[in-house]
């Protein structure tokens, strides 16, 4: 089974991501604190971490934080950062320290799990998963999953 972490300080956008990346081959695993994220990664054998760059703490830039954590104790999984306060240096920066990709807010679905495909993780084709939120009445007003999340 494939585990998934993914990092960020708004239970809309964890609950979005975990819910588009789920599966009975994908364990997700979320959090909004990097400490928690700090200790998945000790606990678990984690594939693909999906950060954002900003949590709620004293700096702005966890994210790059927990990165550098990543790839200096475990360097195995792949990172995905995200963040909505983009600049060209943080850009630099997350690349510069490991980022396996960087994306600027809001996020490309499609594009995402297509990344998320690249790095070995099984995923659900868009439209069907659309179709099963349709379905099962979750996420009631979400309009569907295709495109981008304003997040």
């Amino acid at each position: 089974m494939k585990k998934v972490l993914i990092v960020d300080d708004e239970p809309t956008i964890l609950l979005s991501l975990s819910h588009l990346l789920s599966s009975p081959s994908v364990s997700v695993i979320t959090t909004g604190k990097i400490e928690e994220a700090e200790e998945a990664l000790h606990t678990h054998q984690i594939d693909l971490v999906i950060a954002d760059i900003r949590l709620s703490g004293v700096y702005g830039f966890e994210g790059l934080q927990l990165l550098e954590h990543i790839k200096a104790h475990s360097p195995a999984p792949k990172v995905i950062i995200m963040t909505a306060y983009s600049t060209p240096e943080m850009k630099e920066a997350a690349y510069a320290n490991g980022a396996y990709h960087y994306y600027e807010k809001p996020l490309d679905i499609n594009d995402l799990l297509d990344k998320a495909k690249d790095c070995g993780i099984p995923v659900t084709p868009p439209k069907k998963q659309a179709k099963n939120l349709r379905a099962s009445n979750d996420f009631k007003g979400l309009g569907g999953i295709q495109g981008s999340f304003p997040f």
